[in-house]
């Protein structure tokens, strides 16, 4: 039978591990805690989040409990890892104001009911720190000379800003936290991205030298496209878990816009459909693997959203780009509709005019930046010169061209910025 070890394997999640036999036997023995720790650093979390997330999903799944760290104190000081320069310090209200945001995100995903999963701040414990105890009780286990060796603190040194001290001590921190969550929580295993490696040792070695126990570690890979982007990325910025900041249906527009070699790498991380079932993508092509990134945005979407805002953002995609009848022998086990003919256009982003507005005209550059499918006029004009903007699917060469209610058809105009982004201009008389 399967452990929590195996499956995160599977799908794709290990990177690298402490212990690798004794943490195999850790997972066997029945119910254990791992946590995975999250920086404040904005009121949401972002696609780039999504693997921690649902490496503790999938381990609640298997029976597990996942202790969820928002690090309310941490995020006081800032994470050095995988950072080339100094991050901005924040006010202890907007760490509190993210940590809420982040709460409300989680909640999607992993079952807080009945401490099935457990959320907890550090600054419950760190912010009422003692500086010369914890230096004496703490500070002493660590050495400098293996500290700077680490990957984290190395890349900061080398930069041109280097490391302040309010940074170097970062490390010291989240050791104390694995420390604290062992004492608290009984936690023996620490998961988090390849950059908290030394970070993760560092709380393994504490916990081996103030309490003698035995703690394990995980680390996931970086994930990037198979372009080699880094994940979450999109020319508008961030993939945000925020329904405010990125619209379900954008979203949705997100996965369903995969790059063809990454499906079913994905779908192996981003969803909980069986393996058996992803693996079968691998043979997939043209409009049967098109599918598959259907189910891929489906899903996701359903996970970040619930499923009614994944079936809006299905059918609102289907009114632009037409609906896709999906085989019930792809990916068998998703709820995803498949012979549904509902459109949706209330989901897809779109604004309301008044024809007599249209009666003297007004300039494609300025409408394409009034509905947000660019940045400023300037954005929208080079848009329009590099031949990325259409109107009715109609290419727009002249930044002036006039948009009249000659142009309604149906009574909307749809606007769109290349062939993926698109915003409908609904018309009345009214």
């Amino acid at each position: 039978m399967k452990n929590a070890m195996d499956i995160l394997r599977e799908r794709g999640f290990i990177e690298q591990t402490t212990h690798d036999a004794e943490l195999r036997d850790y997972l066997e023995i029945g119910k254990i805690t791992c946590y995975i720790g999250f920086d404040p650093t904005a009121s949401s979390l972002h696609v780039g989040s999504l693997i921690p997330i649902m490496a503790l999903s999938n381990m609640q799944k298997c029976g597990h409990r996942p202790i969820a760290l928002v690090g309310g104190g941490t995020g006081l000081v800032g994470d050095p890892s995988g950072k080339t320069e100094t991050r901005k310090l924040q006010s202890k209200e907007q760490v509190d104001e993210n940590v809420a945001g982040i709460k409300k995100q989680l909640s999607q995903y992993l079952d807080f009911d009945a401490q099935k999963a457990i959320l907890v701040n550090n600054a419950d414990w760190l912010t009422d720190l003692k500086y010369i105890p914890f230096l004496r009780d703490i500070g002493k286990h660590f050495s400098v000379n293996r500290m700077i060796k680490s990957e984290s603190y190395r890349m900061r040194l080398e930069a041109e800003d280097g490391l302040n001290f309010i940074e170097f001590n970062y490390m010291l921190l989240q050791a104390y936290d694995y420390l604290e969550l062992f004492d608290r929580l009984g936690c023996r295993l620490q998961m988090g991205g390849s950059d908290q490696w030394g970070n993760i040792v560092a709380g393994i070695e504490l916990i081996r030298r103030i309490r003698q126990q035995s703690a394990f570690g995980i680390t996931f890979p970086l994930i990037t496209t198979s372009t080699g982007a880094k994940m979450g990325k999109t020319a508008k910025g961030a993939v945000w878990l925020d329904p405010v900041k990125t619209t379900p249906y954008d979203y949705y527009q997100f996965w369903v816009n995969t790059d063809d070699g990454d499906v079913t790498r994905f779908l192996s991380l981003f969803t909980f459909l069986p393996i058996e079932e992803i693996q079968q993508t691998t043979q997939l092509k043209n409009a049967d693997l098109n599918c598959a990134k259907s189910v891929l945005a489906f899903e996701a979407t359903s996970l970040a959203h619930g499923p009614e805002e994944a079936i809006k953002a299905y059918r609102a995609s289907a009114g632009v780009f037409g609906a896709r009848r999906i085989s019930e022998d792809i990916l068998p086990t998703s709820a995803i509709p498949r012979q549904d003919k509902q459109v949706d256009d209330q989901s897809m982003p779109h604004s309301f005019m008044n024809v007599g507005e249209l009666k003297n005209g007004i300039a494609i550059f300025k409408l394409i930046h009034s509905v947000g499918l660019a940045g400023s006029g300037g954005a929208a004009r080079r848009l329009i010169e590099q031949g990325g903007a259409y109107i009715n699917s109609k290419r727009i060469e002249d930044p002036n061209y006039q948009v009249t209610d000659k142009d309604i058809f149906n009574d909307e105009i749809m606007l769109s910025s290349g062939k993926k982004r698109f915003h409908k201009i609904k018309c009345s008389l009214k």
